[in-house]
């Protein structure tokens, strides 16, 4: 389901998007809890309060649905950077369309963050989580390219910046799950993206 910065959304369309997150969330906690392999569709299904039917209406398998969580919130960065203010500088904005997403998060423990990590290691949510963040960077190139005035089928800024951004958020959530002791991912982010905008200097 595509995230979209056009009119507000209505009631029905609330409501799918409160399903669709309801189920990504179901299978990522029974996951956690019960492990990968023990989870079925129809488990996901009922935790959320639907039927296996509803389930399939929304995504095509579990991994599909683990990955739907990253993506809808990958997109919003793009949709939240569009409503930034038109004279901040673009790296102020891009964090603060990113931080839009992950701020507030508090540290997770390391049973949560260990089983996510085994979780990720499963060829299929892997696959769909590389399809999530292709998919939400050509977004991002897009809102980059008209921010800027660039158009990204022929300058190679916006799709440099859009795979840059991209990166960033990939390497901090990566170290946030290895955190030892955990850490908020918050901070992880700002430092990230604090390194980008200084110019990536050496420590």
């Amino acid at each position: 389901m595509k995230v979209s910065e056009e009119a507000p959304l209505g009631l029905r369309e609330r409501k799918k998007l409160q399903t669709r997150s309801a189920l990504s969330w179901a299978v990522i906690r029974l996951s956690v809890e019960h492990g990968w392999a023990n989870v079925t569709v129809e488990d996901a299904a009922a935790a959320a309060n639907v039927s296996e039917r509803t389930f399939r209406n929304y995504f095509s398998s579990k991994a599909e649905a683990v990955a739907a969580r990253h993506l809808d919130r990958m997109l919003l960065v793009a949709v939240e950077l569009q409503g930034r203010p038109a004279g901040e500088p673009l790296w102020d904005a891009i964090t603060g369309a990113v931080l839009s997403q992950f701020a507030g998060g508090e540290p997770r423990g390391h049973e949560w963050t260990d089983a996510i990590q085994l979780m990720l290691t499963e060829p299929d949510v892997a696959g769909e989580v590389l399809r999530a963040n292709a998919t939400a960077q050509r977004d991002l190139g897009v809102a980059i390219a008209r921010r800027t005035g660039t158009d990204p089928a022929h300058d190679l800024y916006p799709s440099l910046v859009a795979a840059t951004t991209n990166a960033a958020i990939t390497t901090v959530m990566d170290h946030w799950l290895r955190a030892d002791p955990p850490v908020a991912i918050e901070a992880l982010m700002r430092d990230a993206f604090g390194q980008l905008q200084a110019g990536l200097p050496v420590p």
